[in-house]
């Protein structure tokens, strides 16, 4: 893979100082996690188990709110599982880039998420794009377990989670997790559609399988827009025969 010459080259301090930003705006979230998880019945070793194993905030989120509704446990597993395969597309397209190791590769893929993908992506050159992978994972690792534990210990603290409204930490931080990632008009209908889809079908069926079922939206708006460019296709041939 060619990588840009020197002179497209971007700063160590600068992609550090972009790193450190993303890592600790959103580590600090975990805080709500611990909080939530605990909330939701999870064990204090439960909850940092699900940080320091699991590690993708969205995943983390739908598995907790899941079993605080009531859900069966395999049903919020998978959901769970479904939010965070996106990694995996994220990890081939990483693993060209950023050219590790082979003897490294297992453990940098802890850090293969959302927000090390984002800094690591726009980078100019292979050595920035590694100083922005490190920086962001390592930062965003140590934050999020730290401030989970603090979430959960803090939770047992407090009592009742719900008392307090703290059960509504879990929608509002996978929300702003989410809204920065909607950035095209597909992307917001498809979005929008799945909310509905899991609006809708909450009342009639168990806990967690809504959001399953939500996934829908994805293959219901590619087809909508693959008929919409068949059609405009057709009149566009239409028009050229006349």
């Amino acid at each position: 893979m060619q990588q840009p010459d020197a002179a497209g080259a971007k700063p160590d301090a600068a992609v550090v100082r972009d790193a450190l930003g993303v890592g600790i705006a959103v580590g600090l979230s975990g805080f709500a996690f611990g909080v939530t998880s605990a909330g939701s019945g999870l064990s204090l070793l439960q909850t940092c188990a699900l940080s320091l194993v699991v590690f993708t905030g969205a995943s983390q989120f739908a598995l907790v709110g899941a079993l605080a509704a009531g859900g069966n446990p395999y049903t919020a597993a998978a959901g769970a599982f479904f939010l965070g395969v996106r990694n995996s597309f994220y990890g081939l397209r990483l693993s060209q880039l950023l050219a590790l190791p082979r003897a490294i590769r297992p453990f940098a893929a802890q850090w293969v998420i959302d927000e090390t993908t984002a800094v690591t992506l726009p980078q100019p050159t292979r050595r920035a794009a590694r100083i922005g992978f490190a920086v962001t994972g390592l930062t965003l690792y140590v934050l999020w377990n730290l401030t989970t534990l603090l979430g959960a210990l803090g939770a047992e603290a407090l009592g009742d989670t719900d008392a307090w409204g703290l059960d509504a930490a879990s929608p509002a931080v996978f929300l702003a997790l989410l809204a920065p990632m909607l950035k095209s008009t597909t992307e917001r209908i498809t979005a929008a559609i799945a909310v509905l889809l899991a609006l809708g079908l909450l009342p009639v069926l168990p806990a967690g399988v809504p959001v399953l079922l939500s996934a829908l939206a994805a293959p219901i708006v590619l087809f909508l827009s693959g008929r919409r460019k068949g059609t405009s296709r057709g009149m566009a041939t239409t028009e050229e025969d006349r």
